[in-house]
């Protein structure tokens, strides 16, 4: 798929997508679990790692579904299926978190993640190789720079622990997802 048509691809998502928040929302319950009163324990930057965090699990679920449907490389097909059961897992352990702090996240990936995600699923040609360059290597390479910033300095201990505890696994995905490419872009090695 040739720039323009990508670009246009994420313009279009994009403007599909933003309806949906135009809508008012309604005022928030202050005795409810995730309003000001019962989130102070986090500050902006402590939530604002468990938002990028969930939406980046996932952008790596849906992310590997749209691969178990349009792949047919068993190799990107048994990747896709692990950081499906992988990140559906740590998503588990993130909202677990988020429940104990009293704060709420997304349950879906940002804007800007789905539009990628349309864009992916717009390719035919290249799918396999932009699936493992996109999903697989960026998005990792991503969630590895967050999630070291939380483990060096999020104030809430539960995060920055959380935050450490999960770094090997989001760099064993990594080194998997650059494996993956490798093979793909190289399929005689």
């Amino acid at each position: 798929m040739n720039k323009p048509v990508l670009s246009a691809s994420l313009c279009i998502a994009l403007f599909l997508a933003a309806p949906g928040f135009a809508f008012a929302q309604p005022a928030p319950d202050p005795s409810a679990p995730g309003s000001s009163a019962s989130i102070t324990q986090l500050n902006s930057e402590d939530r604002g790692f468990l938002t990028k965090a969930a939406e980046s699990g996932y952008m790596e679920i849906a992310g590997g579904k749209l691969a178990l449907k349009k792949s047919r490389n068993a190799q990107v097909k048994q990747f896709a299926q692990k950081m499906i059961d992988e990140h559906t897992r740590l998503g588990e352990q993130i909202q677990a978190l988020v429940k104990k702090k009293g704060y709420e996240t997304p349950t879906q990936p940002s804007l800007v993640q789905a539009a990628k995600l349309k864009a992916l699923e717009l390719r035919d040609d290249g799918f396999d190789e932009a699936y493992g360059d996109e999903i697989g290597v960026a998005a990792h390479e991503d969630a590895i720079e967050l999630f070291e910033e939380a483990a060096g300095h999020a104030t809430d201990n539960d995060l920055k622990r959380f935050a450490a505890d999960t770094l090997p696994l989001l760099k064993r995905h990594l080194d998997m997802a650059r494996a993956l490419r490798k093979a793909i872009k190289d399929p005689a090695s």
